[in-house]
């Protein structure tokens, strides 16, 4: 069991077809109000009312807002479930909570079928990723993987064209075909995409940026990514 804070997250959390069913709700006097305000059924399940101190020692975070939701671990999908999508987004050792949640937030808002971690040497969905995702995570499928490469390769054979991201490449994001079944790449927030797993992809297209930035946020460029992806797929 584990602790899953914020309003927009609890918002989510207890709405429809939410992933996990909260056990226990702790909030503010302020917080449920808000919720109310909102329309958020929290009925049926217990709760407690109490200062932000004590959710902070629940949470173990600051950043809870008045509200957090009991919750069991999160429910990963299998791989082969996402091998039968359309639109697959995948992390490579992407280690960063808040970059990991910003692209589960961004990908459910897109419509993507569901997101790949890799499950050694990156961010898992734990509560700090759930609140980063403004509670998206809650509604998508996610799937954990041991070797990268190897199910970028299940991918293709499945028939999907695996893009990755990388700030090198000649190809721009924009030359790319989205339509049928794809697979989106991004690397680590520092290296990249590992050579291994850039020689698995079918193709690599960069994003057009001002010699002084030198590279965007993995979040940031996976956004673009996304949007112009559900532009070519419309």
């Amino acid at each position: 069991m584990e602790w899953i804070y914020g309003r927009h997250v609890a918002r989510l959390a207890l709405a429809a077809g939410a992933k996990r069913r909260p056990r226990r709700l702790a909030a503010t006097a302020a917080a449920l109000a808000a919720l109310d305000r909102h329309d958020v059924a929290v009925a049926g399940i217990p709760q407690e009312l109490c200062d932000g101190r004590e959710i902070e020692r629940l949470t173990g975070a600051r950043e809870h807002q008045g509200v957090a939701l009991q919750v069991a671990g999160y429910p990963y999908v299998d791989g082969d479930r996402l091998a039968a999508r359309e639109l697959v987004v995948v992390l490579d050792e992407v280690t960063d909570p808040h970059n990991v949640g910003a692209v589960a937030r961004t990908a459910l808002a897109v419509g993507v079928d569901g997101l790949v971690l890799l499950r050694h040497r990156s961010a898992a969905v734990t509560p700090a990723v759930v609140k980063a995702s403004a509670g998206a995570t809650e509604h998508l499928d996610i799937a954990r993987v041991v070797n990268v490469v190897a199910y970028l390769k299940q991918l293709k054979e499945a028939g999907f064209w695996v893009y990755g991201a990388a700030g090198d490449a000649t190809t721009s994001y924009l030359e790319l075909d989205y339509g049928g079944k794809v697979a989106l790449v991004f690397g680590s927030e520092g290296r990249g995409l590992r050579p291994l797993v850039r020689r698995a992809c079918d193709a690599c297209a960069s994003l057009p940026v001002a010699p002084a930035v030198g590279s965007l946020n993995v979040s940031v460029a996976a956004a673009v990514f996304l949007y112009e992806a559900r532009r070519g797929r419309l």
